[in-house]
């Protein structure tokens, strides 16, 4: 649905003979905004829609037949990883597993291994290829900024085995201590928290609104409704302030790790 709309979207921008930059300067948002929603990458909040139809002269069509966000697009993780490439500030919080971008090879494959139904090896293969190469984008010294907020069941459920989840816990350590990436661990002793439903990243960009997305067993669904965005961004925030202070996280890191090497 999100492309459909995306591609009636560019049909009346050309047909009113109106570049991307154009139709941005009219409708008060970014070229790149504009771009991302005809290419179906992102569903415009009803302001913008509202300023698109004004623009344009189409009534409240873009705003009376704007995707439903509610339901789960199919393609969600090839449009998350296109936005994680631009985002100046990823936020992520986990509450089963370590994210993706900061997962070793060993550990994607042993998730990935897991999934249902089964898929082949081959093709195992090529998702964990695809994971890693998300996991790039830490090559960059600096931009995206990363905070990684993990329920301490992150760090306890053993995924692939000791040795598989002592490397993990070590591959996280050597990102905090480099400054690449921030990392704070929710105790089990805090008890409920703020995020305890389900995962979410929140990501931050140059030049288009904030976004978020949260991911469940049956939904996974990207959020662009800055009323939305904000709550988790909030949320975040108020979790953030109940972890484990980032030397403290560290410490437990090491400790677990070391647990998971004895035992191996």
């Amino acid at each position: 649905m999100g492309t459909i709309y995306g591609d009636w979207l560019k049909a009346q921008r050309e047909a009113r003979g109106l570049t991307q930059q154009e139709l941005a300067d009219m409708a008060f948002m970014t070229r790149s905004h504009i771009a991302h929603i005809e290419a179906g990458r992102r569903v415009p909040s009803k302001d913008d829609a509202r300023r698109l139809d004004k623009a344009l002269g189409t009534g409240d069509v873009l705003t009376s037949f704007l995707p439903d966000q509610d339901v789960a697009a199919p393609d969600h993780f090839e449009t998350v990883r296109l936005l994680e490439q631009e985002a100046v500030m990823i936020c992520e919080f986990a509450l089963s597993f370590v994210p993706g971008i900061l997962q070793t090879e060993r550990y994607a494959r042993a998730v990935l291994n897991r999934r249902f139904p089964p898929v082949s090896g081959e093709e195992c293969d090529k998702r964990v290829i695809t994971r890693l190469e998300r996991a790039q984008i830490l090559d960059d010294p600096m931009t995206p900024v990363v905070w990684a907020l993990l329920d301490e069941a992150v760090l306890r459920r053993q995924i692939g085995g000791p040795e598989v989840m002592a490397g993990q816990l070590d591959h996280l350590v050597q990102l905090t201590e480099s400054g690449r990436v921030h990392v704070h661990v929710m105790p089990f002793t805090l008890g409920s928290h703020s995020l305890l439903n389900n995962m979410v990243t929140l990501m931050w960009f140059e030049d288009q609104p904030p976004t978020a997305y949260t991911e469940g067993l049956y939904m996974s669904k990207i959020h662009d409704d800055p009323s939305v965005v904000q709550e988790m961004q909030h949320r975040y925030a108020f979790a953030l302030g109940d972890a484990l202070p980032l030397k403290d996280s560290l410490t437990l890191l090491r400790t677990t790790a070391r647990d998971y090497e004895r035992h191996g």
